[in-house]
């Protein structure tokens, strides 16, 4: 019986660990990949620590897997060996539960996540069911094509299932692993792109990937900054403090939309009567199903939308996993394999 290399965490906080697993056969409706890339998402700190219910140690973190179909288990019909394929954060649904029924894949009472409902990504091989598969568009490379899994599709989609339309005034908080994906593809749809961070380090950075303004929350009222541009039609809320998107609100166009998916735990300090005059709205975003994953991959070829990577290769997985948690990795890492 083959076996691969994969990153085991024996229990919740320990650290990383090799191991040699055995490469089991695909069972039905499911297919094993040989990985080549998989990213280091912020959120793997949460299964590394054991933040999530139900996990079952050793956990092998990942969820922005990038590779080719190695084997095909039966009742497959849509994929074939050496088909390039990603896997997201979206890790297959069950289509027979009432969400599922009514086209609500991302609120699948069964849905998977690699690393939480099965091994994932920090490995040399991963074993996915087919409904999670994306393909990746040539002209993508796996490097390219893994943090679109998550980081990507979570910016895109939330973006494009707003109101706002090709000129309005978009705004993106945060400036990070998500938010410098957030700023790219807002300009790429035609917004005037508002990058809102803490700083102004990094307002560079903001402009060269396609800010139109930037705004330096620390130095200023960023909701009254925002209304001197006009208002905003959306502010898509990348980073994780409640405070920091609360302090948006006040700058919404009337109608405007907070889109949220910077995860955190803190309640939102905004007060009905923020909302009511202005008809303003506050949405909670998850990521996107495979076929918006592949949706994304073709914007991003399109528009020469890229996550800004640091390649680190799979045994130096810990080094990689460590620089995303400090905070001192340039916006994504992306382990090759």
């Amino acid at each position: 019986m083959a076996t691969h290399r994969a990153v085991h965490v024996p229990s919740a906080g320990a650290e990383f660990a090799f191991a040699d697993v055995e490469t089991a056969a695909p069972p039905r409706d499911h297919v094993r990949i040989a990985v080549s890339a998989c990213g280091v998402c912020g959120t793997d700190h949460a299964f590394v620590n054991g933040g999530f219910p139900g996990l079952s140690w050793p956990v092998t973190p990942g969820h922005e897997i990038a590779g080719t179909v190695a084997e095909v288990g039966d009742g497959v019909e849509d994929f074939t060996v050496g088909d390039r394929v990603a896997v997201g954060w979206f890790g297959g649904n069950c289509n027979r539960c009432v969400p599922c029924r009514q086209g609500h894949f991302m609120q699948c009472e069964r849905m998977q996540v690699p690393s939480w409902h099965y091994p994932g990504g920090y490995a040399e091989s991963v074993t996915a069911p087919a409904t999670a598969l994306a393909r990746i568009p040539e002209g993508l490379s796996f490097v390219e094509a893994a943090p679109m899994g998550c980081a990507g599709v979570t910016t895109f989609n939330g973006l494009r299932k707003t109101r706002a339309k090709a000129g309005d005034l978009v705004a993106v908080l945060g400036v990070g692993g998500l938010g410098h994906l957030g700023v790219q593809f807002a300009r790429a749809m035609g917004f005037e792109t508002v990058a809102i961070a803490r700083g102004a380090g990094k307002e560079a950075d903001a402009r060269e990937l396609g800010a139109h303004h930037y705004i330096d929350s620390t130095a200023g009222d960023p909701a009254a900054e925002l209304k001197k541009l006009g208002g905003a039609t959306v502010v898509l809320a990348t980073a994780a403090n409640s405070e920091a998107m609360a302090a948006t609100v006040g700058g919404l166009a009337p109608e405007g939309e907070l889109v949220i998916i910077g995860v955190t735990p803190d309640n939102l300090p905004i007060s009905p009567l923020q909302l009511i005059n202005d008809g303003l709205s506050i949405t909670g975003h998850p990521s996107g199903t495979s076929r918006d994953v592949e949706e994304t991959m073709h914007f991003a070829l399109q528009t020469g939308v890229r996550a800004m990577i640091e390649e680190r290769p799979l045994a130096e997985a810990a080094e990689a996993y460590a620089a995303m948690d400090s905070g001192k990795a340039r916006y994504r890492m992306v382990l090759t394999v």
